[in-house]
This record gives structure tokens, sequence and C-alpha cells, in this order.
């Protein structure tokens, strides 16, 4: 979900284009699958759904999810592609509305808990994550210092200069993290969102544009200065895989975290409909879902299927991470997002 959120440049209609032009001819025995730069799975999983099915996938990447979103829709009336995966619930009203998907009910579609499902099944849930304030462990210790408990915290004194966040115009988790603090302080309350967001820039944050540069640039445990990160409740075991460490470096904050929930879709105007919900059908399986922990380190939708050891030990999920519905976001985030930015440029 480390993706930027950014308008389509004229390049990636171009492009669109080009691919939609290939997509007319694609061969009756393919399924083409419009998805984000960060979809990932292991090699030769989707080799075995062309061994069970018959049926080739297709992959064509289009950036980050809110470019991929936005190519869909100026696409809509020929689609690029049959089935999109990676939309998440701050772009899918807008997504539904515009009719980008026939409805499909996926064959697991029973093992999804409720809370994550859509009305009517339009599109499939595949995985969750939460973004989540991340800290590093070692360095607040050598600071003296508690780690943060509650998004209040984060405007103490004792955490002055310590907090990088992501711009929520161009992050995806950035964001995430503005509506997790819409949703903790909601407008015309007595001290709403936009009175924390000016407490928090008076208590020194660092605004970086995206995932990458926050955490592999600004956070101490990259050798920044900054031991506070907006990052994801998965980022420790992570941290462990990658590092093959016996112990994650970081821990994460569960209060004001923030779910992001991935959906896949068949794209209306598909003449593939069938291959296209078998492959959804075979997003949501049993395989793919234990695939998709240590491949995108995001949480599989599918409640029958395994974690792996490395989540269970190393990862604290949230009790109640906040959310928002995808109707009042897609009504808002715009003016939300303005707002913030008015915020920051006074600062």
């Amino acid at each position: 979900m480390r993706r930027l959120l950014v308008p389509t440049s004229v390049v990636a209609i171009v492009m669109g284009l080009l691919v939609t032009a290939c997509s007319d001819n694609a061969a009756p025995d393919e399924v083409v699958l419009l998805t984000h730069e960060s979809f990932a799975l292991s090699d030769g999983m989707l080799d075995r759904f062309t061994e069970e099915t018959g049926i080739a996938v297709v992959v064509q990447t289009a950036g980050d999810a809110g470019s991929m979103v936005n190519q869909a829709i100026l696409t809509k009336d020929n689609p690029i592609a049959d089935v999109m995966y990676g939309i998440d619930n701050t772009f899918l009203s807008r997504a539904i509305d515009e009719g980008l998907f026939s409805a499909h009910a996926a064959s697991e579609i029973e093992n999804v808990p409720a809370e994550l499902r859509v009305d009517g099944d339009i599109v499939t849930p595949i995985d969750f994550g939460d973004v989540c304030i991340n800290y590093d462990i070692a360095d607040l210790s050598a600071r003296g210092l508690a780690p943060p408990s509650s998004l209040s915290d984060l405007t103490a004194e004792t955490y002055r200069d310590l907090l990088v966040v992501q711009d929520p115009a161009t992050s995806s988790p950035g964001l995430a993290f503005l509506l997790a603090t819409i949703a903790a302080y909601p407008e015309g309350s007595s001290y709403a969102w936009t009175d924390y967001w000016a407490d928090l820039f008076g208590n020194g944050i660092f605004v970086a544009p995206d995932w990458t540069d926050a955490y592999s640039n600004q956070f101490t445990l990259a050798g920044g200065t900054r031991p506070l990160v907006v990052s994801y409740a998965s980022s420790p075991p992570a941290e462990v895989f990658f590092g093959e460490l016996s112990e994650a470096p970081t821990a994460v904050m569960t209060d004001g975290c923030y779910r992001q929930i991935e959906y896949a879709g068949v794209l209306a105007g598909t003449e593939r409909s069938e291959a296209a919900g078998r492959l959804v059908d075979f997003l949501l399986s049993h395989d793919v879902q234990e695939d998709i922990p240590l491949t995108m380190f995001v949480y599989p939708a599918n409640t029958t299927a395994a974690l792996p050891d490395v989540f269970i030990d190393h990862t604290t999920l949230p009790d109640h991470p906040a959310s928002i519905d995808a109707q009042t976001i897609e009504a808002n985030r715009e003016r939300w997002i303005q707002e913030w930015t008015a915020i920051a440029r006074s600062q």
C-alpha cells in the first residue's frame, strides 16, 4: 500500500490508450489484471491459476492506486483490463459511482468478515492493513522516553521534533493518517482535527512526500533523526523478516490507526467476465491469501488463511482501528486535503 496518490498525467493517459488497444486484441484464453505498482505474489502463483483454468494472466501495472483508478475511469467505455486489484476504501466510492465494476460474488466471500465487505459484494476484499504510528524502540529508550500511547501524546513537548508523517496529498499512508485524525477529532467538535494538526505542526513534525522518504530516510532506524513515523502495523514483522532478526526493532502505537482495505473487482464492459470472475475467486482463494502476508506485507481478507509466524509473533493489531465510510471520504477528501495543506503552509 506504499504508493503515491497523484493526479493522472498526460503520459499516463496516453499509455492507457495504448494499453486499451493491446487489451482489445488479447487472446480469448487470457485475462488482463490492472493493478498498482505494489502488487506482488510469489513466483509461480499466477501460473497455478493458468494450470487450473487454462487462462493466462496478463498483469498491467498503472503506477499508484490513485493513478490506477483515474486511468480506469478515463477508459471505462473501452476498458483496458478485465479485473482491477488494489483499489482501497479511500477511493472505492468514486469508482462505484463511476460504474467501474460488475458485481461478482466470489466463491469464498462468506469467509470474509462483514466489516471488510461492501454492500452487494460489487467488489471483493482481498487484504487489509493498518496505518499506525511506528517507533524505534532503541532510540526512544536511549533518549529516556516512553513510547507515545495516544494521538494526543504526539502534541506533547516530550515528542517535539520526533515525528515524521507523509503528505496526504501525495501519499496513501499520509492520507490514511489524516483520516484517522479526522475520525478522532471530528469536524464541529470543540477540538477538531484542524486544531489537532495545528498543534502537531507547532510541535515540530516533519512532512515527507511519501512513505519511502519518511521510513527509509527520515526515520532513525534508517539513519534519520525522527524515531516516530507513520507506517504500518505490519512494518515490525517486515523488519524481522527482511533483516533476519529474532526481535523487531520497531513497535506500533495502536491508538490512531486507520484500516485500509484493498479490493478486486470485475471491470464493467469486459468481454471476458467469466474468466475475470474466476481470477477474482483465485485472489481470494486459500493459497493466494496465505501468500499475501510475506509478499505484500498486508493481512489476508479470507479468515481461513493462516498467518506466518513472523506476523503472529511481531505484530500488534489495533482493537478498534479508525474508519470513515467511503461516501463521506469521497464527498470531503479534496476539501480535507486542501484544508490540511493550508494549515501546513501557515506554519
